[in-house]
């Protein structure tokens, strides 16, 4: 088997995650080689590819955010998100946006009233920079990302490549996961999200991040014509981060990642021919064969515990009256502080503070929904409305990109029980709004053609 640049990347990443777990210190090296590396990359490719390089580099820093977080591999916590911000402003130096796209202006403009009611509202125990920063980040993140790619022509080799920026990243925090605990047995003993197999971080993120993984590859078996031996690897890595997803016991991210494949399938199998969808129909028995023996793996490593997560009970057996885990009465707190303050809410990271004074429970918001609505009150629901209903619009009127059902819904579920913690949602919102082209002369659409990943 030749060793293209895919294998040699895998290679390099596998490398990356030893290297990583045998020196932790190596992942601030390695966050900065990323800023330099992807800064000269966009800075010294041609305008028409710019825009490319900017995305390439935006989707390679959403995939490696946790694993550089669970590592201390960066200057401050947000610094993720500042980065993608950066690569796209450089790329609006040259590329602009389009004039249709201002209604992303209106959404950044709609949270600016929170952060003056947030700073004459704040007690003097709160940071108040850190606690704006903190919740702003990913909606600003969002907005600028979204304002970027609204209406963009990109290939679709090049959003090809930009899955993969998304996938590499995810290959390594996978294997440094199987190093961290290559003995679930012994540190899986109840229901509850594991902190010592999702390598001593958040399982909800670890989840959420590897669930775009599985997306990746999903995508990329269903629509390779390679030879039995690619796709064959391509289960390999599949079962090793669906495993890896599983054993976090996050839900969240898993159940998402499902739903994605579901929604990028459902608009791939109309568009090509009769052949290729059978092609698809072999494919998903597969895929379903791959899925349950990564169950029954998963279910054994953990010692039937698994099952019971997903069953919503506990490690006795005991169904659990709360499947969202506390997130209700979270959701509860949230929309009644939106209720008291209708017009302009609590302020940029009040509901923190309020959660605190109210029951002496400090817990950060698990729904991005009903978190803006109690900071930025009524501007908080016309900002939100802005996000939810402007990709639909512009569905109507552009049915190119295949895969914007499974980004929207991306950031639909994972801001219901993630918010915006990490890069991810804000940035494949963004992907959703983008206009893919096809090789077919003339045409900005698949003519129930077959179009396979290589």
């Amino acid at each position: 088997m030749k060793l293209t640049l895919y294998y040699k990347l895998l290679i390099f990443h596998v490398i990356l995650a030893i290297g990583v777990f045998t020196f932790r210190p190596l992942a601030l090296g390695y966050f900065l080689f990323i800023i330099f590396f992807f800064s000269y990359k966009i800075f010294n490719s041609p305008k028409k590819h710019k825009a490319y390089y900017v995305l390439l580099a935006c989707a390679y820093v959403v995939g490696i955010e946790v694993f550089l977080r669970m590592n201390d591999g960066t200057f401050f916590y947000e610094a993720s998100k500042y980065l993608i911000i950066f690569y796209i402003l450089l790329g609006m130096f040259s590329n602009s946006f389009s004039n249709k796209s201002l209604i992303f202006i209106i959404y950044i403009l709609l949270l600016i009233p929170g952060i003056f009611v947030a700073v004459s509202e704040m007690g003097f125990e709160t940071n108040i920079r850190k606690a704006i920063a903190f919740n702003l980040s990913g909606p600003v993140c969002l907005g600028v990302s979204a304002l970027f790619c609204y209406k963009r022509n990109i290939t679709f080799n090049q959003i090809k490549a930009i899955l993969l920026a998304f996938f590499f990243p995810l290959v390594t925090m996978s294997v440094y996961l199987v190093l961290y605990t290559p003995d679930l047995q012994d540190v899986v003993v109840g229901t509850e999200s594991n902190f010592a197999t999702s390598g001593g971080f958040g399982p909800n993120q670890v989840a959420t991040v590897l669930g775009i993984g599985i997306f990746v590859i999903a995508v990329r078996f269903f629509m390779s014509k390679e030879a039995f031996i690619h796709r064959f690897l391509d289960l390999i890595f599949l079962s090793l981060l669906g495993f890896r997803a599983l054993v976090t016991f996050s839900r969240g991210g898993v159940i998402t990642a499902i739903i994605m494949i579901l929604g990028f399938l459902s608009l791939y199998y109309l568009k090509v021919n009769l052949k290729a969808r059978f092609r698809i129909k072999f494919s998903l028995l597969v895929f379903f064969i791959a899925l349950i023996f990564i169950w029954l793996v998963s279910s054994v490593q953990t010692s039937g515990f698994l099952e019971k997560r997903y069953a919503n009970q506990d490690a006795a057996g005991r169904q659990k009256e709360d499947i969202t885990t506390g997130r209700t009465d979270l959701i509860a707190f949230e929309f009644g502080e939106f209720l008291d303050n209708p017009f302009l809410g609590i302020g940029v990271g009040k509901v923190k503070e309020e959660r605190l004074n109210e029951t002496g429970v400090t817990a950060a918001s698990h729904n991005e929904m009903t978190r803006i609505i109690a900071e930025h009150g009524l501007f908080g629901v016309f900002a939100f409305l802005i996000l939810l209903i402007t990709p639909l619009i512009y569905r109507l009127k552009n049915r190119n990109n295949i895969f914007l059902f499974s980004f929207y819904l991306f950031w639909l579920l994972t801001i219901n029980h993630s918010a915006m913690r990490i890069a991810a949602p804000a940035f494949i919102y963004a992907l959703c709004l983008l206009n893919i082209t096809y090789k077919t002369p003339g045409a900005n659409k698949i003519k129930r053609s077959e179009t396979h990943v290589s």
